[in-house]
């Protein structure tokens, strides 16, 4: 089982790609619906703090793992050093204080109360932008900042509240309306997006924010039972649909009766099970194509969080659906892993965030 010494030898590595990503404009993948000729802004003229990493989404997520390798984590190797300059010594840095230092650097200049201003108003004029991906990476990012023992990085968290009012609004508008979710394996899916934004929430002290979640968890998901695990895989997913929607669910149920649904949903659950196997890339160049690198990160990820709530259920169902999926959860995240060997843009703009969060499950379950 990989444990936080694969984070800590990937933590310079990924370190490199945050920088590299924030400090390069172009190419940039633009998502703006223009409303006239005229309507043609620059990125950073309507995303002044989230306008690198080819696109918005990527860029809040690449800000999320600058503050995970910043403010540290168990595990984290430089447990009781800080950069010069940093707030007040709370933090266990994953890498050294140099490259701290020039992570703070970045990060800061982005995550600034007028910059965050204007990508607030953004998102309440545009109620659908980014839905519900964006959100959740964003909501993410205040969470894990607003969480931090270090005072600058706090500060970034209070940068990020008013974006985290313009999410609960309209996360809470979206999923009253919504009568079916979105289970396809790319950005819109509803159950992603919802889990990581329910984290948040939680985190954050966001009752009613959270409680929607909640709700909609159930109203879509609680009922499901045989999800054709051989079936869903797409050739550009890199969501298991499935799986995302079991990692939602352990989230709102108890661990038995999470033991229970589980076994209705995916009832003859194997290690031969396709939704379980990992995946391939044949062009690393390909944007589309190496989703698949980051399917097998997302699912070693979810596997690894789904074992641990099985872990401590008592029903009969939990241990024998919990050895399979241990059984396939290296395999995922090794053939995960090798997709950022490549150094392409294509994966790295991205990539590495998912490699750190699957990480991150499969540490805390060791």
């Amino acid at each position: 089982m990989m444990d936080n010494d694969l984070r800590a030898q990937a933590a310079p590595d990924y370190a490199a790609v945050v920088l590299g990503n924030l400090s390069e404009p172009f190419p940039h993948s633009a998502h703006h619906t223009q409303v006239s000729a005229d309507d043609r802004p620059t990125p950073e003229q309507i995303h002044p703090a989230f306008y690198t990493s080819f696109d918005w989404h990527s860029c809040v997520h690449m800000h999320w793992l600058g503050v995970s390798l910043v403010g540290g984590t168990p595990g984290s190797p430089f447990a009781g050093t800080t950069a010069a300059g940093a707030s007040d010594g709370g933090t266990a840095a994953w890498v050294d204080a140099a490259t701290e230092a020039s992570l703070r650097a970045a990060l800061g200049a982005n995550l600034t109360p007028a910059k965050l201003a204007v990508e607030r108003d953004y998102l309440l004029a545009n109620p659908s932008w980014e839905r519900p991906y964006g959100w959740a990476w964003l909501m993410r990012l205040a969470a894990t900042c607003s969480a931090s023992p270090d005072a600058e990085i706090r500060q970034w968290g209070t940068a990020l509240e008013p974006l985290v009012d313009a999410v609960a609004e309209l996360s809470a508008a979206w999923m009253a309306k919504a009568q079916y979710p979105v289970r396809h394996g790319l950005h819109t899916n509803a159950a992603f997006g919802v889990g990581y934004m329910l984290d948040a929430f939680r985190s954050l002290g966001r009752v009613d924010a959270a409680k929607a979640c909640e709700d909609a968890a159930r109203t879509w998901f609680a009922d499901d039972r045989g999800w054709p695990g051989d079936w869903e895989l797409s050739g550009q997913d890199f969501l298991s649909a499935g799986l995302s929607e079991a990692d939602l669910m352990r989230r709102v149920l108890s661990a038995d009766e999470f033991a229970g649904w589980f076994a209705g949903f995916l009832p003859e659950l194997s290690t031969a099970s396709r939704i379980l196997q990992p995946v391939s890339v044949t062009d690393e160049t390909d944007g589309y194509l190496v989703h698949l690198h980051g399917l097998n990160l997302t699912r070693a990820g979810q596997v690894a969080r789904i074992i641990a709530t099985l872990r401590q259920s008592s029903g009969p169902e939990a241990a024998a659906a919990a050895a399979v999926l241990s059984d396939a959860l290296d395999p995922l995240l090794k053939a995960g892993l090798s997709g950022l060997e490549s150094g392409d843009f294509m994966s790295t703009h991205w990539l590495a965030s998912f490699a750190w969060d699957a990480l991150g499950s499969v540490a805390e379950l060791d």
